[in-house]
């Protein structure tokens, strides 16, 4: 069961894909049939890190006699997801999680208990005009401690195929690099999400105080803000500097009054 007295249990993860093999006549523009596919892709490895916290878990298939064996792993990883009440992840939305939900569906499991979710990228495209919105330009852009590993030893799919052949070297480099994935999307999330106000994490909370995005309960009020709707109190995170304002509309009752709205 979910926690949800002390905050929302917010969930960091990336994993890594095995890639099709498949038989083809050619090197350039192929379109490839169903038929033509000889194993289909899977989960080899997951890293994932509850927001804030210092233990950054990961699970790969280096130990089955079958690499692409995800059983077991993917199991965790629900069990993961099924706890969190929010889920992480750069181009998470539009893959990890789609990933993940087609081998929970290939493994029997029921869909995870209901989380939202937050991506870095989306946040990217969705608040700046960066020159790229992958992980490897924004963490080097704007992380000052984790910025996106290469995999210089294994470079491009060799790191794969050497993982998919049992080469333990390859393998230990997957997980380095998987784990400093999710530790980038970490700093990069923190430095994005006082751009975003689209989860209320103080629902979560049962006490009265506000949660920041960042996880921070910290506020100095700072002048007032008004709406279409009238004026409030204006609020600022010690930690992140985001803006919340007050419930509190401070125009008088008659002004209140007096106020219309478009229709």
């Amino acid at each position: 069961m979910k926690r949800n007295k002390q905050g929302p249990k917010v969930l960091i993860l990336d994993i890594e894909t095995s890639p099709l093999v498949s038989t083809h006549w050619g090197l350039f523009d192929q379109n490839i049939s169903i038929g033509q596919i000889q194993e289909d892709w899977s989960v080899i490895s997951w890293a994932a890190k509850w927001l804030n916290d210092k233990n950054v878990m990961y699970q790969d298939t280096r130990k089955n006699k079958n690499h692409r064996n995800d059983k077991v792993i993917i199991e965790n990883i629900w069990k993961l997801v099924n706890e969190a009440d929010i889920v992480i992840g750069q181009n998470s939305i539009s893959f990890d999680m789609k990933k993940l939900n087609s081998r929970f569906l290939m493994h029997g499991l029921p869909p995870p208990s209901p989380y939202r979710q937050l991506d870095t990228k989306r946040l990217s495209t969705k608040y700046f005009a960066n020159t790229s919105n992958k992980l490897e330009y924004l963490s080097k852009t704007y992380n000052t401690k984790y910025k996106k590993l290469s995999h210089s030893k294994f470079p491009g799919m060799e790191l794969w195929h050497q993982c998919l052949k049992g080469n333990i070297s390859a393998w230990e480099e997957l997980k380095k690099y998987n784990i400093h994935d999710v530790l980038a999307t970490e700093e990069l999330y923190l430095r994005l999400a006082k751009w975003d106000n689209s989860i209320n994490f103080s629902i979560y909370d049962a006490s009265t105080n506000h949660t920041c995005s960042c996880g921070n309960q910290k506020f100095k009020q700072n002048g007032t803000v008004s709406t279409n709707s009238g004026t409030f109190e204006l609020y600022t995170c010690t930690k992140c500097g985001s803006h919340v304002k007050g419930k509190v509309n401070l125009l008088d009752k008659d002004k209140r009054l007096s106020l219309k709205g478009k229709i």
